[in-house]
Formats: structure tokens, C-alpha cells, sequence
């Protein structure tokens, strides 16, 4: 796979399936910047990777924060070609117990800080031209009628609807939009769901075909390949990364 020199940017790059996709990515030559609000752990994170990383703390839930973190990032290398949306927070709880700021928390991580930044990025691609590959992350959880994660469910959904409509309106400009959903992969914020529920996590294995949870290496692979030549002529999916839990009975 042709990846050649690029610049990348990975949210929640710091640990789990973010690191794991920025790990890919600098193995392939691809410089990546790594975004969070956790400025230590990215730090550890950058330390891992090398000399083809950075990192950047920005706090995403602040708007305002955005456009100025991407023009820094434009004034430094002058470009960006990969964008990979993976940041986001969860959270369980019952239905009629989620309050309105709770659910809009979620929703301002999840899916307007999602639109904010991928907007930003957009407005430069399309100045210099050259095309570009945005990478969403969603979840099966999109798929399904998970109990007691009302607003993570309702983001991914949203995530998903998006990826298709920036497909269709940016790829004629040679900016392609796909997007991930993982199905159960091993990473702490599942542990927290799965652990602590072992009926739930018994019932998630038990329609897997493949038996076992994915690894964030998993979703690396995966994003490395979108984000390559070898998809050229691939916009606008969703791509399941789920040892096939959605087919499983």
C-alpha cells in the first residue's frame, strides 16, 4: 500500500483504538498528530511512537478551541490530508435517568465537535486542492438496541448519517469520507461496560462468529487501509470491524 509522506491528525490518539490507529500510521510513514485533552498521557503516547509524531491538548468540547488548533497545525506543515475522528465518551445509564446536559455532553464530544473539526479541515483541503481522507469512528452500537446507552447510540447514529452526507458532497473534490464501527474491542472503556456486566459481555461474545474481542490493532489495520491508496475508489460506507457480531445469531 502506497501511503507516501502525509500528515495525519487522530483524536483521543493517546490510547486504546486512537493510539492503535496512530500506530499504524507512523509505522507507514505517515506523521501523525495526536489530539486530546489528557496533555500527559499524549505525551507518553508521542514518546511511544517517535519522532514521526506530535501531540496537541485541546479540550474538543471547546468550539472555539478548534479552529484555532487546525490553522496552528497548517501554519506548521502546511497541510493535512488524514482526519480521523475517533475521540468520544460514554456513558451507561438508564433511560429516564439521563438528564439533558448529560445527554448533550455526549453529543457535543460525539458528533458537533466531530462536525466542527472536520469542517476546519475541509475548508483547507479544499483551498489547496489536493483532495484529502477523513476517517469517522462509530459503533455497532448504531446497529443495535443497546439498553442504557441512550446518547452514545443516538451520536454513532448521528456519525454514520454524516459520513454518508459529507460522502456524497465532498468526494467530487477528491475528499473521501468513510467510517469505521467496531464492534467489542478490548480497550478500558469497554472493559468498564463488559466487565462489570458479565451477562452482557457473554451475550456480545456469544453472537460473535469469530468467538473472541477484537483488538485496537484491529481498527488500525483498518483505518490504515482507508486512508491509503489502495482505497482510492472507496467513499462514503461504513465499514464493520466487528468479527462478525452484526451477522451473528
Amino acid at each position: 500500500m502506497n501511503t507516501t509522506k502525509k500528515l495525519a491528525i487522530v483524536t483521543g490518539g493517546g490510547s486504546g483504538i486512537g493510539f492503535a490507529i496512530a500506530t499504524q500510521f507512523v509505522q507507514h510513514d505517515i506523521y501523525t498528530v495526536l489530539v486530546g485533552r489528557d496533555e500527559q498521557k499524549l505525551r507518553r503516547a508521542c514518546e511511544e511512537l517517535g519522532p514521526n509524531s506530535e501531540c496537541y491538548s485541546c479540550d474538543l468540547s471547546d468550539l472555539h478551541a478548534i479552529p484555532v488548533m487546525v490553522d496552528r497545525i497548517i501554519a506548521r506543515y502546511g497541510h493535512i490530508d488524514i482526519l480521523v475522528n475517533n475521540a468520544g465518551i460514554n456513558m451507561k445509564k438508564s433511560f429516564t435517568d439521563v438528564t439533558d446536559d448529560e445527554f448533550q455532553a455526549i453529543m457535543q464530544i460525539n458528533v458537533t465537535a466531530v462536525f466542527a473539526l472536520s469542517r476546519e479541515v475541509v475548508k483547507h483541503q479544499l483551498d489547496k486542492k489536493v483532495g484529502g481522507c477523513i476517517i469517522n469512528i462509530s459503533s455497532m452500537a448504531s446497529q443495535y438496541g443497546i439498553p442504557k446507552v441512550i446518547a452514545y447510540t443516538a451520536s454513532k447514529s448521528a456519525i454514520e448519517g454524516m459520513t454518508k452526507a459529507m460522502a456524497t458532497e465532498l468526494s467530487p473534490y477528491g475528499i473521501r469520507i468513510n467510517c469505521i464501527a467496531p464492534g467489542f474491542i478490548a480497550t478500558d472503556m469497554s472493559a468498564k461496560a463488559l466487565d462489570a456486566d458479565p451477562e452482557r459481555k457473554a451475550k456480545a461474545l456469544g453472537r460473535t462468529p469469530l468467538g473472541y474481542l477484537g483488538q485496537p490493532a484491529d481498527i488500525g489495520a483498518a483505518a490504515l487501509f482507508l486512508a491509503s491508496d489502495a482505497a482510492q475508489y472507496i467513499t462514503g460506507v461504513v465499514l464493520p470491524v466487528d468479527g462478525g457480531n452484526a451477522v451473528g445469531f
